[in-house]
């Protein structure tokens, strides 16, 4: 489970914070879409619950951990081992095939060969079977996203972020990074949270959080 207590982030000259005291809780196999208007603090939100970034004030919780509580090291350990993320843009190595590509986190913690057959496997579930091989540039934007969610499922993490995963796709492709999620979700267990400004995508979640102003609405 995460908890957030009194999450409050300011940035430099704004004249109003990011987020303001928000509370939430997210229990572990949710399915969750973050909505808002551009500025409503969605993505700083995603960020700060997801390690990626410090609050100003407030705290986190993994489980009963307080993120505040442990060091730098453990908090490393946390990202690589139970945390996956995926970014409006793939950020994929060019010089690396999708199958390196997906490696990448299982090489840092030296697991690679381990790993090797779940990162066939992963590819083969996002619909890339055959493409292993290939490298960024030999593969659609759709297709290096869905490299990119491979990438991050090959520790298997309890926790899937997703900052706007389908900003860059068009209709067809977010629809299958979509139902991609709800796949994941549904089979794995997966808690996934992830922000959108699609209507119809955050409806696919089982649960929407909006945000207004950096507040949760209502």
């Amino acid at each position: 489970m995460i908890r957030a207590k009194g999450l409050t982030k300011t940035f430099p000259n704004a004249k109003i914070p990011a987020l303001n005291q928000v509370n939430l809780e997210i229990q572990n196999g949710e399915f969750i879409s973050l909505v808002g208007r551009s500025g409503s603090g969605k993505s700083t939100l995603l960020y700060l619950i997801s390690t990626l970034d410090s609050a100003s004030s407030g705290e986190v919780f993994y489980d009963q951990i307080n993120i505040k509580d442990i060091p730098a090291e453990e908090i490393y350990q946390l990202r690589n081992k139970q945390i996956g993320f995926v970014f409006q843009f793939h950020y994929l190595i060019q010089e690396l095939t999708a199958i390196e590509n997906v490696l990448l986190a299982a090489r840092k913690a030296k697991e690679h060969e381990k790993r090797k057959d779940l990162a066939i496997s992963l590819l083969k579930e996002v619909g890339l079977e055959g493409l292993e091989h290939r490298y960024p540039s030999e593969l659609s934007g759709g297709e290096q996203q869905r490299v990119a969610i491979a990438r991050a499922l090959i520790m298997e993490p309890t926790y899937l972020f997703a900052d706007e995963p389908t900003g860059n796709l068009d209709s067809i492709n977010g629809q299958i990074i979509i139902d991609l999620f709800e796949k994941i979700n549904r089979e794995k267990g997966t808690t996934i949270i992830f922000v959108t400004h699609d209507k119809e995508f955050a409806a696919k979640a089982k649960r929407q959080i909006t945000l207004v102003n950096g507040v949760l609405a209502v």
